[in-house]
């Protein structure tokens, strides 16, 4: 019936679940039976003169039972200690809403709601079931919180706390009966295309929950290895990024375009910073999605105020796209999210299922800190897309 498989350290440990408990469950209900049906024939077969020896017979049967009782329950017992071993080592686990603190709007959410009209014909379904992550059992108390907020009322300003929840993978979130804090930005949007290179205002944003409470604060920070300064819009390298090369392992726009033969419309930029390669493929009639998060910085809202189109994702969430819909997807060093090897595979095999046949798939200045990163490269010659990525070259 299965085994379940998880990777600790350089080996693996495995768990029959049912294969092995089952095999045995068997083989003791079998000898059981049988020892029945054989001690009734015996007790309707034998004269009277054989009753005290039925009755040590019977004794010994008693205590026969008794033990395989014992070993079916041990048995049992078992399988259900295998099967939480799995639920916690999977970390696939039922949220618990019998749980004093879980808040009652995530009792409603969650509640399963029947079609009125019974099962639909179109689709065959007969009840609407929410999505949540799997994973918002393990951070119930936030999730409780984050659940926790007067209906048709103001929402707290939380999105930190949602964004917390969406990094311990409670994703994609439960929805909210509550009005998103708003911030008026009438009057302060640049229009398109000057707002691709204008520096947005600073009361354009929602700076809660943030170390920086200005753009300036930001101009000079590291936030990651691809947003050094990446705020500065006039003044810093951003403006010149896929237009004018730092090193022989710069690809340009321009050249990469050309390898789509006219064919480039749409694209995915994943984790691409404040947006800029998203802009300067706005400016040839390009559309691009950028996926980001607002880890130290508000990205979401910076990308918006520059014209573009944010995606407020993590790398550990499936491309909420359908597939061979994309003519370019990027990525850098932000594909890197840490952990062993199977995880960024999953995540390059679900970029090559966004990508349409003869799409591009441009790996922009990937770090390769490990042999083990370097094998991961080995993945993309399954892809059969055409693809465009730069050489792979070891931090110093």
């Amino acid at each position: 019936m299965g085994s379940v498989s998880l990777k600790i350290g350089d080996g693996t440990a495995r768990f029959r679940r049912a294969t092995v408990c089952s095999s045995a469950v068997n083989i003791l209900m079998i000898f059981s039976v049988i020892t029945t049906n054989l001690f009734a024939l015996f007790a309707f077969t034998s004269s009277p003169k054989d009753l005290h020896t039925h009755h040590l017979l019977h004794k010994n049967f008693s205590l026969i039972s008794e033990q395989v009782t014992l070993i079916l329950r041990e048995i049992d017992l078992s399988q259900k200690k295998l099967a939480q071993i799995e639920k916690d080592l999977l970390g696939y686990e039922s949220i618990d809403l019998s749980r004093n603190n879980t808040a009652n709007e995530l009792k409603l959410f969650l509640h399963r709601h029947h079609l009125p009209l019974g099962k639909d014909s179109k689709t065959g379904i007969t009840e609407m079931v929410s999505s949540v992550g799997h994973s918002c059992d393990k951070s119930s108390d936030l999730l409780s919180q984050y659940m926790s907020y007067k209906v048709s009322g103001p929402c707290l300003n939380d999105w930190s706390v949602a964004q917390k929840l969406v990094l311990k993978g409670c994703e994609p979130l439960p929805r909210r009966r509550c009005f998103a804090k708003t911030i008026s930005k009438v009057g302060l949007l640049h229009p398109f295309p000057t707002s691709l290179w204008e520096p947005p205002v600073n009361n354009t944003v929602n700076w809660s929950g943030l170390g920086c409470k200005s753009f300036e604060c930001l101009k000079g920070k590291k936030l990651s290895r691809d947003c050094i300064g990446c705020f500065d819009l006039v003044n810093g390298y951003e403006n010149q990024k896929f237009v004018k090369s730092r090193s022989k392992n710069d690809f340009l726009v321009d050249d990469v375009l050309t390898l789509g033969g006219g064919g480039i419309r749409i694209g995915l930029d994943v984790g691409g910073g404040s947006g800029s390669f998203g802009a300067v493929m706005a400016e040839r009639n390009v559309t691009v999605v950028t996926t980001t998060l607002n880890v130290g910085a508000p990205f979401s809202e910076f990308i918006a105020a520059r014209g573009l189109f944010p995606l407020f994702l993590s790398l550990d969430h499936r491309f909420p796209f359908y597939d061979n819909v994309f003519d370019l997807v990027r990525a850098a060093s932000g594909l890197d999210g840490g952990g062993r090897q199977e995880k960024l595979e999953f995540l390059i095999f679900d970029i090559d299922r966004v990508l349409r046949g003869g799409g591009l798939f441009w790996l922009d200045n990937f770090y390769c800190v490990d042999e083990e990163k370097k094998r991961v490269l080995i993945v993309l010659d399954q892809v059969s897309h055409r693809l465009c990525y730069q050489q792979c070259f070891k931090s110093l």
